[in-house]
């Protein structure tokens, strides 16, 4: 009888906490809650009430830069009318395709030997960061390094392979200006449905390599190599460590165009003498999540520091920008109810629309991560995913427009129920105070959680998150909040529950 009592009275307050997480809004409703959960014969004391909670905007300085995706450009950010630029480094990924036909067989030469035809690195685009930019004239410059980022090392994205001294002096060095509309393509390969826009970066320069040897191109490097040091090939380790560092991109001159980088690829051409005909051949390596790719982001920090200081609201702002601070007065919530269940903690944070008439204007963050302030970095650096017990995320819920050219929905960001966060940090400052009186002092942000914008990849099988990174893309928002707030108060909405 006992089991069955304790377990009917489990499904109860389970029930109690879907109802609150039901709730789409937080309004007047949500303080009745208590009134209908359950029957009188239950024995359920059901109450709810609202905390303030307190808000401010930190500097994120730099992030993790070994993210999934790699962007490329310079921007200027309407908001703050200063410069921010994205560039990266990449390694190369051999694969399981990767083969050279016999050198005897190969038709081109340079000093006697098989060479290569052409050679090409090409960098496929996404959609830039805003479509006016397409046409904009940009120059970058793709450099070789002169050792591999090393795989036991953590990067930031302020980190910089050039102070660093990584570049390869007197190595490969290959200027590029380009545009996202690619007009360098012909006018019936770039309308061709099956095309993606791309930059092709082209290798076909004298290279030396490091022993002091003379190529006639990039790809006949590669192509030696792979017929004097078969073993370099072995696998995409020793190819780094062997034979090729990897590159870094940088943006040398322009302003207008972002985008993120989806695919890389090294391109070596040939042509092969078959037994009954001459074809072309190639060989493609790639750079990928396999192997280490990190960001490197310039922005303006002053203008940040200056943006972190308003105190009418808070910012979030993408890449490697602003977050906002969020304070959970955990004390007010258990402090008088030690002996409630705490089924439920809703909070939403509203965003403010931009007063901007910029058509450039940035995009909003569409996925925020809430992660304890204490543990920031450690959750990208111990590669962790939301555990909806200390760290939480949410998207962004979008107005959806309505045929009077309005907009209804929210315009916010929701966390449902982040009660099992609070119960968690009652119980470390409980356990905590009994080993130190001076436990909160010596832990000033024991209660206090971050929100950053993410971005994410889940499991192809049971589509949950596999791995979160954060959002390296242009985005800015401004949310409701601030030490001095006008407007109305963020506010936790909580239910509590008491078997009588």
């Amino acid at each position: 009888m006992s089991f069955y009592m304790n377990h009917l009275k489990l499904n109860i307050m389970a029930a109690a906490a879907c109802a609150l997480v039901a709730i789409s809004s937080c309004d007047n409703e949500d303080l009745n809650i208590g009134q209908t959960l359950t029957n009188k014969s239950d024995k359920l004391a059901a109450s709810t009430t609202s905390y303030e909670v307190t808000t401010r905007t930190i500097v994120a300085d730099s992030v993790l830069a070994l993210a999934a995706d790699c962007y490329l450009g310079r921007v200027r950010d309407p908001e703050t009318g200063t410069d921010v630029t994205s560039e990266f480094t990449t390694q190369l990924h051999l694969l399981e395709t990767t083969y050279i036909f016999p050198e005897d067989e190969v038709i081109s030469r340079y000093d006697n030997r098989a060479a290569a035809d052409s050679c090409e690195i090409i960098l496929y685009l996404d959609a830039p960061s805003r479509q006016d930019d397409s046409l904009q004239a940009m120059k970058m410059n793709i450099a070789e390094l002169a050792m591999p980022m090393s795989e036991g090392k953590r990067y930031y994205s302020n980190f910089s392979p050039v102070k660093a001294g990584m570049l390869r002096r007197n190595g490969l060095s290959q200027d590029k200006m380009f545009s996202y509309a690619n007009l360098g393509e012909l006018d019936y390969v770039r309308t061709d449905d099956s095309y993606q826009n791309c930059i092709r970066i082209p290798l076909n320069k004298p290279y030396t390599a490091t022993d002091g040897t003379l190529y006639n191109n990039y790809g006949t490097y590669i192509m030696r190599q792979y017929y004097d040091h078969h073993d370099y090939f072995a696998n995409s380790y020793i190819f780094t460590h062997q034979l090729c560092p990897g590159f870094l991109f940088q943006i040398t001159d322009g302003l207008g165009f972002h985008s993120k980088v989806t695919n890389i690829g090294l391109r070596t051409f040939y042509t092969v003498q078959g037994d009954s005909s001459i074809f072309n051949a190639r060989l493609i390596l790639a750079g990928t999540k396999e192997v280490l790719q990190t960001t490197h982001i310039t922005n303006d920090h002053q203008t940040l520091n200056k943006l972190a200081q308003e105190t009418q609201h808070t910012y979030l702002k993408t890449p490697a920008g602003l977050f906002t601070e969020v304070t959970i007065p955990v004390t007010q919530i258990k402090q008088d109810h030690e002996g409630d269940s705490l089924l439920a903690a809703k909070i939403t944070f509203q965003r403010l629309n931009s007063q901007s008439t910029d058509s450039r204007i940035l995009a909003v963050p569409t996925v925020l991560l809430m992660v304890q302030k204490d543990s920031l970095k450690s959750f990208f650096e111990n590669s962790r995913v939301p555990d909806n017990i200390t760290s939480y995320y949410t998207a962004y819920n979008n107005p959806i427009p309505t045929s009077s050219n309005t907009s209804t929905s929210n315009n916010t960001y929701t966390f449902n129920n982040i009660s099992s966060l609070i119960t968690t940090l009652w119980r470390t400052r409980q356990q905590g105070l009994i080993d130190d009186p001076q436990w909160e002092a010596h832990h000033p942000d024991w209660n206090k959680m971050v929100l950053v914008p993410i971005t994410y990849t889940t499991s192809t099988s049971t589509s949950t998150l596999a791995s979160v990174h954060h959002d390296m893309s242009l985005s800015s928002t401004r949310l409701v909040g601030g030490p001095d707030n006008p407007n109305e108060p963020i506010r936790i909405n909580v239910v509590y529950a008491k078997f009588q």
